[in-house]
């Protein structure tokens, strides 16, 4: 690697200089970068500087750190979230998960975990509950190609998931909203309410994200036939990592 050093060396030219050895191919997939020491001394800066221009760098899906040391070079394709055709029910009432619709045979890992909880104020009103009353709820982490880029929550009234395999950890072919499907709450219509925030100190760690990344915050309402909601999703995706896209007739 041939990093041209300099005395006055700024936190952008460091930037600047790993994104070009990288994107020519200089450093190439699956590379080590040096360590930050060994950066800091070549321009003549703090590691802090240089930890900060890696993280930029990780933003922007150029490189990753890895849990065993060391900052590697990865180029992660953005995944593009295709809507409305993603939760079309075709879809899940054949079989296929949302996330397929996602990101189709790239390398995915799903965390989930599943209970009751307290509703909070938010999810009582859209779901016709009074705050504090219980509701059921399915939180899940989603990583892609090594990567944590999507964190999850569901909540569903108690009165249609309770004692069923929505419960579960695995919900089976077209998740839940085929297994609402099957005992009479079919979703008809969806509403999704999109803002960019920066992340909670929470969503940074469990996302591991970089200092500096935004994330998307999508609240989707799920309703059946009635207009009753059934679910409320919260998903908040790492901003650097995803492709938002909506087609949709003139």
């Amino acid at each position: 690697m041939s990093v041209t050093p300099g005395r006055s060396a700024s936190y952008r030219r460091i930037v600047d200089d790993l994104r070009r050895i990288i994107e020519s191919g200089e450093l190439g997939e699956g590379s080590k970068l040096p360590g930050v020491r060994e950066i800091a001394t070549r321009y003549g800066v703090p590691t802090g500087t240089v930890s900060r221009a890696i993280a930029e760098l990780a933003a922007a899906g150029l490189v990753q750190a890895k849990r065993r040391g060391g900052t590697y070079v990865r180029r992660f394709a953005a995944i593009p979230r295709s809507s409305p055709g993603r939760l079309a029910k075709e879809r899940w009432l054949g079989g296929e998960t949302i996330q397929d619709a996602d990101t189709k045979d790239r390398r995915r890992e799903l965390n989930t975990s599943t209970g009751e909880t307290p509703a909070p104020d938010w999810v009582a009103a859209a779901l016709g509950v009074a705050a504090g009353e219980p509701v059921a709820f399915r939180d899940r982490r989603y990583a892609v190609d090594e990567r944590f880029v999507q964190l999850a929550t569901s909540y569903l009234p108690v009165d249609i998931a309770r004692g069923t395999q929505i419960m579960h950890t695995d919900t089976g072919p077209g998740g839940t909203y085929a297994r609402l499907a099957e005992i009479g709450h079919r979703p008809v219509r969806f509403t999704e309410y999109l803002r960019a925030r920066m992340p909670s100190p929470e969503e940074t760690d469990r996302l591991e994200l970089p200092v500096g990344t935004p994330v998307f915050e999508i609240t989707r309402h799920a309703f059946n036939e009635e207009g009753r909601c059934v679910e409320i999703n919260r998903m908040i995706l790492d901003g650097m990592a995803y492709l938002l896209d909506y087609s949709f007739p003139a």
